[in-house]
């Protein structure tokens, strides 16, 4: 039997050392690349063509909802199993919204990540039991909000740079007061308007605005 081929993406080495094991004691996963950031992720789900990319949230350059995106978009074969610590409603919808495969938290044993793991390759759908209560509520039109009006969550420092733009900065100017490079800005800004799903920076202000994330007069 041809083992399942695995594209692990966590920026914690000790963390993906750990799935690593677990998926390989099975003996019908092999790993066939490691990732550290989402960057990496996306472009290792092209050179390596893996069966399944089991990807964490939260990681730098990319987070795993855009590298979901990019990398569904690429290469749809490619399955994508989402493995993190958050169930957040936001993190939960946007992250089906790009099309992940399957969400399983990280508090799952090693049984449960390696059935996933088969079930998302044979093309079988995946959702932790705490994340599923969720959807159902969103479909029997419990609270929180509906699913489409769930918005992604800005980092600390997208945060930072959507207050600056909303005062008027200009990347460079932004880029000086964070110490960080107009090239940065500019990516701080593009991953901005996909999990705000705008097109500029007076629609993220805008959006931001009416969600409470930023004011106006932020120092």
């Amino acid at each position: 039997m041809t083992p399942i081929r695995v594209l692990l993406a966590d920026d914690h080495a000790v963390v993906r050392k750990g799935i690593r094991e677990f998926l390989e004691e099975d003996g019908e996963i092999t790993v066939v690349a490691e990732a550290s950031d989402g960057v990496e992720a996306v472009r290792f789900a092209g050179e390596h063509a893996p069966d399944v990319a089991v990807l964490d949230i939260q990681m730098p350059r990319m987070t795993g909802i855009e590298a979901t995106r990019q990398i569904k978009a690429a290469y749809p074969g490619v399955r994508v199993l989402i493995l993190t610590a958050y169930d957040d409603d936001p993190y939960v919808f946007a992250l089906l919204r790009a099309g992940a495969d399957g969400y399983l938290l990280k508090n799952a044993d090693s049984d449960a990540l390696v059935r996933a793991v088969k079930t998302t390759a044979a093309g079988g759908k995946v959702l932790d039991p705490d994340i599923t209560a969720k959807v159902m509520a969103q479909m029997t039109g419990g609270k929180p909000s509906a699913a489409q009006d769930q918005v992604e969550p800005l980092s600390d420092r997208e945060l930072d740079v959507l207050r600056l733009a909303g005062r008027g900065l200009t990347n460079k100017q932004i880029g000086q007061e964070l110490d960080i490079s107009d090239r940065t800005v500019q990516g701080h800004l593009a991953n901005i308007y996909g999990k705000l799903a705008v097109s500029s920076r007076t629609e993220a202000v805008t959006r931001a605005l009416k969600l409470g994330w930023i004011v106006l007069d932020s120092p």
